[in-house]
């Protein structure tokens, strides 16, 4: 293990510099603690007090001065941070030497706005009682362009935060409006972060493997109101909302709904939390920039964590489980399983479950994930074009080490490796080499925020 630690700290630290200093972005701007503060092992994991201060609305505020009045309280700075991302990404896929064409088999860089993300948050505290976040892409289509305002008041003094969050974003899904477990169940939230391929993977194959929400496409376009109660116990998120996402040129009919229900407790000394989701309804879904087509969102997800220390080095566990049915001969198709997404024939589900432990605290990590998953897709028609009931498999082993530059600079290496009826009869046709579709992937990740 030692070697291997050893190994892993060498590589990383050779393809950047390591500074001591720490940038802080938006939110610890506005608090005036460091990144740390809120985030188990590193960023974007929540600890308690990054919950904490997320069900607050984003409305605390620490050394930052304030602007204050009649009914007026707001930083006297609007803090605003930069998300940029950068690094190498290959599969085995069956590279293309024709010069003519590439594909994620030659392997690809991506540099902030072009394949990697370059996004601008802007937010912090609009009053004693509502917060505001958005995130604006500045270029690439790695980035996702999100806003919401949270009012979420307390109720008296007793700890519970109780309100509305108006919410768009144009990729992370109904769960964006609240959430705040680090299962995948918003797909910002998971041992994972690491994007897609310059020449045309997308990163799926990443967060797939450690989220089942995100396995069955949750994380689509959408706007809506959420209504949520938190307290030191959980939250409960009831959210009408439609998913065309912004700037298509529909009006939200909200015609979807999405619950959530989280515990969090104590398990012998472990920060421990078990949740369920439930879409359910139709509503408008992105068709592109004026145009949207009706949708069934219709899927239900139950998972959970615990945080804690094996001895001296942090560590977390994650599970997921999700199940998307099909709609066969339904006129309005399921958004989170169809043929578009690689199912649609058969319901889509998957079970994952994730580790990850700090063996230098709050500097280097490993973590591990597995995947057990049907894909939705009938094998038979998919090879002979006749059902015969037979849901093709979809599974995945995760590997990945990250290091902490600084608490604002977070290096990655990620290793997937997928398997099943999926790849070796569905992608390829019965009796063939899966590797020519890409079912390995290999990708070194630097992130920053500033």
């Amino acid at each position: 293990m030692k070697k291997i630690v050893l190994s892993l700290a060498g590589v990383m630290a050779a393809v950047a510099f390591a500074p001591e200093a720490s940038a802080l972005p938006v939110f610890a701007r506005q608090t005036g603690m460091a990144c740390s503060a809120c985030h188990f092992q590193h960023f974007p994991l929540l600890n308690s007090f990054g919950r904490a201060f997320k069900a607050a609305g984003f409305t605390m505020v620490g050394a930052q001065g304030k602007i204050e009045g009649d009914r007026l309280s707001i930083p006297d700075t609007l803090n605003m941070a930069f998300l940029g991302s950068m690094g190498y990404v290959k599969s085995n896929q069956t590279a293309d030497n024709t010069g003519v064409t590439k594909n994620p088999g030659n392997g690809g860089v991506y540099l902030p706005g072009i394949a990697g993300e370059a996004s601008l948050f802007v937010g912090g505290r609009v009053s004693d009682f509502a917060g505001f976040l958005s995130e604006i892409t500045l270029s690439g289509a790695a980035a996702i362009d999100s806003g919401k305002l949270a009012i979420l008041p307390e109720i008296g003094s007793s700890g519970i935060h109780a309100g509305v969050i108006p919410f768009a974003t144009n990729g992370q899904g109904a769960s964006y409006g609240f959430e705040y477990l680090n299962t995948g169940a918003n797909a910002v939230h998971s041992i994972t972060n690491t994007v897609g391929n310059a020449l045309g993977g997308t990163g799926d194959e990443f967060v797939n493997a450690v989220s089942a929400q995100q396995y069955i496409h949750t994380a689509t376009a959408a706007d809506g109101l959420a209504a949520v109660v938190n307290s030191d116990m959980g939250f409960v998120n009831i959210t009408k909302y439609n998913q065309s996402g912004m700037a298509t040129g529909q009006q939200a009919s909200l015609g979807s709904t999405y619950a959530r229900v989280v515990g969090l407790f104590d398990l012998a000394g472990w920060d421990s939390a078990l949740g369920f989701q439930s879409w359910s309804g139709s509503s408008l879904n992105d068709g592109g920039v004026g145009t949207a087509v009706m949708m069934q969102s219709k899927a239900w997800a139950i998972d959970g964590q615990m945080q804690g220390t094996l001895g001296d080095m942090p560590t977390g566990f994650y599970f997921s489980y999700a199940n998307a049915p099909a709609e066969i001969g339904n006129v309005v198709a399921n958004n989170f399983n169809n043929t578009l997404n690689g199912g649609g024939q058969l319901t889509r589900s998957s079970l994952n479950i994730d580790a990850e432990i700090g063996v230098i605290p709050e500097v280097l990590t490993l973590g591990a994930a597995i995947r057990r998953a049907k894909s939705g897709t009938d094998v038979g028609f998919a090879t002979t074009g006749v059902n015969n009931g037979n849901n093709a498999s979809d599974n995945a082993f995760f590997l990945t080490a990250t290091y902490k530059f600084a608490q604002n600079m977070l290096g990655r290496l990620s290793y997937v490796k997928q398997s099943g009826d999926y790849w070796t009869l569905v992608n390829q046709g019965a009796g063939t080499n899966a590797a020519a579709t890409g079912d390995t992937t290999y990708a070194a990740n630097l992130y920053f925020l500033f």
